[in-house]
């Protein structure tokens, strides 16, 4: 084989590819093995008939086809190997030659990683807003706790706005009862607009025993999308009380003696919620800094790749609703072209994020543990309710275990740079980053930008 490299841009190459005839004999043996199981010829059994029968039969061009299939990738990759080109994304094959006895030609467009310089982390600095707690936001705080331990008592008055129901509604359309449209004894509070629409202004005002109807559209059924009458009829009605905030309640909701005590824990706990919120911000400031620094572009391959899976998987995701994107479009009042262009931008950062982070593991030399892997693992099968092995599994059918592993090395390097820049706050003041060992750190220095399929993880190299 013989093959030469053409720089198109600082992310893209093009690989001109040429294979002797004689090195192709592997690739057309296994392509009459293969036709010769797949096809009837009379006076052979399937899997038996000579490489002469097969050409006279089935044709010589078709042999000659289906081993340049499987040579292709193959000599590709033994041309990227010699080449040492960091290869990332899916090649892009063109003008294949290749006639009976002659060499092969092919060319091969690939998106490769970029020559990344990166800044020492030392000199970079980033500002993020200072923490400050208002008595407000600790009053919201505990208002919230007292919601947590409100009790419900039955009222004799009409409903109103923040009350607790109990209802039967019952559905029809042309006078008919619908299909499934009929309950008893719900649980409802009033102003959630949880259930349906106009139920809420339906029921304000009525008392127990009481019903009225109201018009509500039908989102399944052999009548989605109709109106139907609904009649709902209120049984009980129910007021929230709440604990009064004081030292009682203290003892009651949590483990100190008196209020006082609760407000400054709370404080402390409000406190810590913006520090986790501060390093976010700091991460994604951190992140605009070194893209601005490195200039890093994003592969165009990878990049358009990218965007139309996520497109694809928009559009089944719509059709598994029963909606088309031409009306999701319409709702979100946007067209085709700019979500392309919102798509093409978010998948661009992203790219261009991990291909930074990825040269900063590089350089630091970060290793990922057998330990760490599979606590990513444990974590990413409970949040979609499954067993880790099992999940795991899954990965490696689809081939994404690869991006699972490549997404921990990257969050290993980003917690690396996050301890090694300055974080200051408006003020002037330090702001602390936890250390990677701590699960706070893990939640709050993830990667930036990454969503499912995304990255420039099809590594060649």
């Amino acid at each position: 084989m013989k093959s030469t490299v053409e720089t198109l841009g600082p992310t893209r190459v093009r690989l001109a590819i040429e294979v002797p005839f004689a090195e192709l004999e592997p690739s057309l043996k296994k392509a009459y093995r293969e036709i010769a199981q797949q096809v009837n010829i009379p006076g052979f059994r399937r899997g038996k008939a000579p490489a002469a029968v097969i050409d006279r039969r089935i044709g010589r061009e078709v042999v000659l086809n289906e081993a340049v299939r499987e040579a292709i990738p193959q000599q590709l990759m033994a041309a990227i190997q010699e080449h040492e080109v960091r290869s990332i994304g899916r090649p892009q094959v063109d003008n294949v030659e290749i006639k009976d006895g002659e060499p092969l030609r092919f060319t091969a467009e690939v998106d490769v990683r970029p020559e990344i310089e990166l800044p020492d982390p030392a000199e970079l600095t980033v500002t993020v807003d200072e923490i400050t707690v208002t008595d407000e936001e600790i009053d919201k705080q505990l208002e919230l706790l007292r919601e947590r331990f409100a009790t419900l008592k039955n009222v004799e008055r009409p409903v109103a706005e923040g009350d607790y129901v109990q209802i039967d509604l019952e559905a029809t359309v042309d006078g008919q009862p619908v299909e499934g449209g009929s309950a008893t004894n719900l649980s409802h509070e009033v102003g959630s607009k949880s259930l349906l629409p106009g139920l809420d202004e339906a029921v304000v005002g009525l008392s127990a025993g009481e019903s009225t109807t109201f018009t509500a559209p039908l989102v399944a059924g052999e009548h989605a999308g109709r109106e139907a009458e609904v009649t709902v009829t209120v049984k009980t009605v129910r007021e929230k009380e709440l604990p009064q905030l004081d030292d009682e309640f203290a003892q009651l909701a949590s483990e100190f003696d008196t209020l006082s005590e609760l407000r400054d824990d709370t404080a402390e706990q409000v406190r810590r919620i913006k520090h986790n919120q501060q390093l976010v911000e700091a991460r994604d400031k951190l992140m605009e800094l070194l893209l601005e620094r490195t200039g890093v572009p994003a592969p165009e391959g990878v990049v358009r790749d990218e965007v139309n899976h996520r497109k694809q998987h928009l559009v089944e995701d719509l059709e598994r609703m029963g909606r088309a994107l031409e009306e999701y479009l319409s709702l979100e009042n946007k067209t085709e072209e700019e979500l392309d262009q919102e798509l093409t931008e978010a998948v661009s950062r992203g790219v261009r994020n991990q291909l930074v982070l990825d040269a900063v593991a590089d350089a630091e030399e970060v290793q990922v543990s057998d330990e760490e892997f599979g606590q990513e693992i444990v974590m990413r099968a409970q949040q979609v309710g499954m067993a880790p092995q099992q999940y795991y599994d899954q990965l490696v059918r689809a081939g994404a275990a690869g991006s699972v592993f490549s997404d921990v090395r990257r969050n290993k390097a980003l917690r690396l740079l996050m301890e090694r820049v300055t974080i200051t706050d408006t003020a002037g003041n330090r702001v602390s980053v936890p250390t990677a060992t701590t699960a706070e750190a893990g939640e709050t220095t993830g990667t930036p930008d990454q969503g499912e399929g995304a990255g420039p993880d099809g590594d060649g190299d």
